[in-house]
């Protein structure tokens, strides 16, 4: 069997959180980064990101509570658990890495439910930002605890 490479394409996106780079195969988003620049080897390709870059403006601008994309990342069965469930968190709510685990039906498994967190190749879009710990404190973020709270503060959640 032949394998052939995948294309990967990119856009870029001014927001209040810092310049996001913005990743696609062709037909999903494969990934939203902070702190990044592109590789030679991605192709610029605006076209492909319009419904993204809409609806990351309105979710900024306070307008949107849900995203609606085309969404792909490689990972486990159990990671694909995961990030399907933080789909599920409601804009300008939280939840603790437990409570996420027993969601997903491993309900001791909080810290593996945090590595898949971790995971997330597309921050934001899949809101890994929305799983505190059960304490309320943040817990982690791979871009960076402040964006982490400035979006939950953005989305109305009062911080202890």
């Amino acid at each position: 069997m032949l394998l052939t490479a995948t294309k990967t394409y990119f856009a870029t996106f001014a927001s209040p959180i810092g310049e996001l780079l913005l990743l696609s195969d062709g037909d999903f988003i494969t990934g939203l980064r902070t702190d990044s620049e592109p590789d030679s080897e991605m192709e610029k390709a605006p076209k492909l990101f319009r419904d993204c870059v809409e609806q990351l403006r309105a979710y900024f601008a306070g307008e949107l509570k849900k995203f609606d994309l085309p969404l792909r990342q490689e990972g486990t069965p159990f990671q694909q658990k995961v990030w399907k469930e933080l789909q599920k968190i409601p804009h300008g709510k939280t939840i603790s890495y437990q409570t996420l685990a027993g969601r997903v039906g491993k309900p001791l498994a909080y810290r593996a439910v945090g590595s898949a967190n971790g995971r997330n190749q597309i921050a934001l879009i899949i809101p890994c930002h929305r799983v505190i710990a059960a304490d309320g404190s943040l817990g982690g973020y791979g871009c960076g605890l402040w964006r982490k709270e400035w979006l939950l503060k953005h989305e109305g959640v009062e911080l202890n």
